[in-house]
C-alpha cells in the first residue's frame, strides 16, 4: 500500500524529499552509467539499538555543578556545545574536572568513535571523538551518540550526515524552548537517517576525510607558525637572548632587569586605540566584514553580513591592527587584521580593543607582545565582572600598562623574521576556508547520492 506521494506505507519519510523510489525503508538512486545504489532509511534510535549503542544526554546541572570544575590543565576536559568547532573539539577554553568527578560521571565518558551533539543553545553543533578525546566527558548541554557496534552504518558516515544542512534544519525544527532551544534524546532518536551500503559509505567517508586531513594539516601548520613567532618574542624580549645580547648588561627597573639602552614605556605612548564608531544597520544595501567574538571562536575569519543584520554600533576598521578581546581574558583572543587592500568595509565588535599605529611598532611585534604569557596574565588581573565567565578588562587599564620598549633596530630585526611567518599563517587560514567551502559543497551531494563517488579524483592535492 502506498500513500499519494508514492511513499511505502510505514516507511520513514526522507526529510530531504528526494523523489527516489522507496522500497519499504529503502530508496534506490539511479544515475546514468552507474549501477543503482540502494539507500536505507531508519531512525537514529533504531540504528543505535541495533548497534548496542545509545543516544544519551549529558549530565544535568544537578549532577555536574560549577564547583566541580577545576583549573588544573591536566584534569579531564568536559565537552560543551561551545567547544564544538567545525566538527572537532576545540580545547582552548574547555572546562575540566578531577578524577573524582570523572568516576561519578562514568556513564558520560566519551570513547573513540562517539559523536558529541549540541542539544542546547546552538542546535546543530557536533564533534567527532578521536583518540585524543577518548576518556573525556560529555558535558551539560551536549549529547553522546554511540553506534560503534553497528553492522549497517559507519559512525564516521553518521558524523557527516549530522552535518548536513537538512539534518541541522530537522534538529532545529524539533527543538523546544522559547529562550533557549533544547533537544531531548527521545526526539533525536526519531531523526531519520538515510544511508547506502557499507562499501559506498566508506567511499564517501574517504573523500570527505581527505578534505578534513588537508584542513587539519593546514590548521596545525598555522599553530606551529604562530607558536614559533611567540617563542621568538619570548626569547628576544622576555629572556633577552636577542642577537648581540652577550655584550649588553642588564640594569634594574620597575619591571625587573632589562638590557641597558632599553626603556620602559606606557602602552598608550606606542599604540593608538581605534574607536571610530559606525552603525552598520543604517546602510541597508551594504555588506560588511564583521569581526565578532563568535566569528573568532568559530573560524577566526570575519562573517559577511548586510548592514541591517548587524544591529548595534561597531568599530570601523581600516589599515592594520591587532585586536584583543576585552571579554574573559583568561582565554585570550588575539586577531591580526589587515584591511589595507580590501574594498569592502569592515567593522569589529566593541568587545575588542583595536590596537594600531604601525609607524611606531610593527604589528608583528605588537602581536608577540599581546600574546606573551606575561601580558595575558597582567590582562587577567585587571579584569572585573560578576562571574569568571563574564570578566572584562577596561581599555584605560590596558593602555596605561607599562611595558619594555626595545630599540627600534631590534624591533625591526625581529619583525623581519616574524612577519613572513604570520603572513604565511594568514594565507594558510584562507586555504583552510577554501577547503571548508569545498567540503560543505561536497557533503550534501555525496550524502544525498546525487554525486557518484566512484567518479571523483582522489589523487593528493599539491600543497
Amino acid at each position: 500500500m502506498h500513500g499519494s506521494d508514492g511513499t511505502a506505507s510505514g516507511a520513514v519519510r526522507d526529510p530531504e524529499g528526494r523523489g527516489s523510489r522507496f522500497v519499504g525503508h529503502r530508496s534506490i538512486n539511479r544515475q546514468p552509467g552507474a549501477a543503482p545504489v540502494i539507500w536505507t532509511i531508519r531512525t537514529l534510535g533504531e540504528i543505535a539499538r541495533q548497534a548496542g549503542g545509545e543516544v544519551r544526554t549529558g549530565p544535568f546541572g544537578s549532577q555536574l555543578h560549577k564547583s566541580d570544575y577545576v583549573e588544573d590543565p591536566a584534569a579531564t576536559p568536559v565537552v560543551m556545545p561551545k567547544d564544538m568547532v567545525d566538527g572537532r573539539v576545540d580545547p582552548t577554553s574547555i572546562a575540566r574536572v578531577d578524577d573524582r568527578v570523572v568516576e561519578r560521571l562514568s556513564s558520560h565518558v566519551l570513547r573513540t568513535g562517539d559523536i558529541v551533539l549540541g542539544r542546547r543553545g546552538e542546535i546543530g553543533r557536533r564533534a567527532w571523538t578521536g583518540d585524543m578525546e577518548d576518556g573525556w566527558i560529555c558535558g551539560t548541554g551536549s549529547m553522546r551518540i554511540t553506534i560503534n557496534g553497528s553492522t549497517e552504518i559507519r559512525p564516521r558516515f553518521l558524523f557527516y550526515y549530522l552535518g548536513l544542512p537538512q539534518t541541522i534544519g530537522w534538529l532545529q525544527g524539533h527543538a523546544v524552548g522559547a529562550t533557549m532551544s533544547n533537544l531531548s534524546a527521545g526526539v533525536v532518536q526519531q531523526l531519520p537517517v538515510r544511508y547506502p551500503s557499507i562499501a559506498v559509505q566508506d567511499a564517501i567517508v574517504r573523500v570527505l576525510d581527505e578534505v578534513e586531513i588537508l584542513i587539519e594539516n593546514n590548521r596545525r601548520r598555522i599553530e606551529i607558525l604562530e607558536e614559533a613567532a611567540r617563542l621568538l618574542y619570548r626569547e628576544w624580549f622576555v629572556h633577552f637572548r636577542f642577537p648581540g645580547h652577550e655584550d649588553i648588561q642588564l640594569v634594574d627597573t620597575d619591571l625587573g632587569s632589562i638590557p641597558r639602552g632599553w626603556s620602559q614605556t606606557c602602552l598608550s605612548e606606542e599604540l593608538e586605540l581605534q574607536r571610530f564608531n559606525i552603525k552598520p544597520f543604517e546602510f541597508a544595501d551594504e555588506e560588511f566584514d564583521h569581526y565578532s567574538i563568535p566569528a573568532f571562536d568559530d573560524r577566526r575569519l570575519p562573517s559577511r553580513e548586510l548592514g541591517p543584520e548587524i544591529r548595534s554600533g561597531k568599530y570601523l576598521l581600516a589599515g592594520e591592527s591587532v585586536m584583543v578581546s576585552k571579554l574573559n581574558p583568561r582565554f585570550p583572543r588575539v586577531w591580526r587584521v589587515d584591511r589595507s587592500h580590501h574594498h569592502r568595509r569592515a567593522v569589529a565588535s566593541t568587545e575588542f580593543l583595536v590596537l594600531t599605529n604601525p609607524d611606531r611598532w610593527p604589528l608583528s611585534f605588537v602581536y608577540g607582545l599581546v600574546t606573551s604569557p606575561d601580558f595575558a596574565a597582567r590582562l587577567a588581573t585587571t579584569a572585573g565582572g560578576t562571574s569568571t565567565s563574564h570578566q572584562r578588562v577596561k581599555p584605560a587599564d590596558v593602555m596605561t600598562m607599562t611595558v619594555v620598549s626595545p630599540p627600534p633596530a631590534i624591533v625591526e630585526r625581529y619583525s623581519a623574521k616574524v612577519r613572513p611567518m604570520l603572513e604565511l599563517a594568514d594565507n594558510l587560514l584562507e586555504q583552510v576556508e577554501v577547503l571548508r567551502k569545498a567540503r560543505d559543497l561536497l557533503l550534501p551531494r555525496l550524502i544525498a547520492g546525487t554525486l557518484d563517488v566512484s567518479r571523483l579524483d582522489l589523487s593528493p592535492v599539491p600543497m
